[in-house]
């Protein structure tokens, strides 16, 4: 699930589901799509919306690494919601008497092991897989698997972020693409490299926090970022899709679409400038 899905249970899931979904069926739907051996492509997607699905998340992972090959590369966003700043903790929001508590014993970030927050089983699977990296983030880490796997994650810093020298600005460089199955552009996380790169009303910077490892030292590290924001994604990838005639396809019963990064960032940062109004 992407952030902001409710969870349909296995229930549901068994229920609107007609045919039970295989690898086989997957690759069918992937190539559909337009994924061929070799690109570079961060995958963000529901499992529920799929439907059922012979070998869960698995089956997704290995459908789509089959098509890629060991020369294309697989991307995932592994953000650690948990590890920030809790006076922005908004859902939900815990008591300001904890906010010290939470700052002084968080445990530091560490790729092999901070679980991710909201992301959903097919990105927490992934984490896991057999070589596959995870960058050094402790909120904004992506993990990636394949040829490019470590140049994409390599020197992640606290100030990239989402911006500049972050994965998603390697993945621009490698001309690479956008996977969306089952989730809208609300969840494209490329599209905060538009943010940072683009100008508009109310941009600003704020402090966030995180636990991280500093040599042997465990400690509370506080740096300024951009406050972002996804609100108006959804549209801002509707009317990318309006210019281009974009048709989505299908991937089980999720509707799917599988668009090149460059392009819609690109888009967005004109689009922001121009649509995006002051908090």
């Amino acid at each position: 699930m992407g952030i902001g899905h409710h969870k349909q249970s296995e229930w549901d899931v068994v229920e609107s589901t007609q045919y039970p979904n295989t690898i086989t069926s997957l690759k069918q739907d992937f190539e559909s799509l337009g994924i061929r051996s070799g690109q570079t492509l961060i995958m963000h997607s529901s499992l529920s919306a799929i439907g059922w699905t012979v070998g869960g998340p698995v089956s997704v992972i290995k459908a789509v690494m089959q098509i890629l090959t060991s020369e294309g590369t697989l991307i995932m966003p592994t953000f650690s919601g948990d590890n920030t700043d809790p006076s922005f903790w908004e859902n939900p929001p815990v008591p300001k008497s904890w906010w010290d508590i939470i700052r002084n014993e968080m445990p530091a970030y560490h790729p092999g092991i901070t679980p991710t927050r909201g992301m959903g089983i097919i990105v927490d699977t992934f984490r896991k897989w057999p070589n596959v990296l995870r960058s050094n983030h402790p909120i904004s880490s992506f993990a990636a698997w394949g040829k490019y796997a470590k140049l994409i994650i390599e020197n992640h810093e606290l100030l990239a972020d989402l911006g500049e020298n972050s994965p998603i600005a390697r993945i621009y460089e490698l001309d690479g693409k956008v996977l969306l199955v089952g989730v809208s552009h609300e969840n494209n996380s490329s599209l905060h490299l538009a943010e940072y790169r683009g100008d508009y009303p109310g941009k600003h910077y704020r402090l966030n926090g995180s636990a991280i490892q500093v040599g042997n030292e465990r400690k509370w590290v506080e740096w300024k970022e951009l406050d972002i924001n996804n609100d108006d994604f959804e549209q801002l990838g509707i009317d990318f899709e309006l210019k281009i005639n974009y048709i989505p396809g299908k991937v089980g019963l999720a509707e799917s679409r599988l668009i090149s990064q460059r392009d819609i960032v690109d888009f967005g940062i004109k689009w922001i400038k121009k649509n995006r109004k002051s908090l």
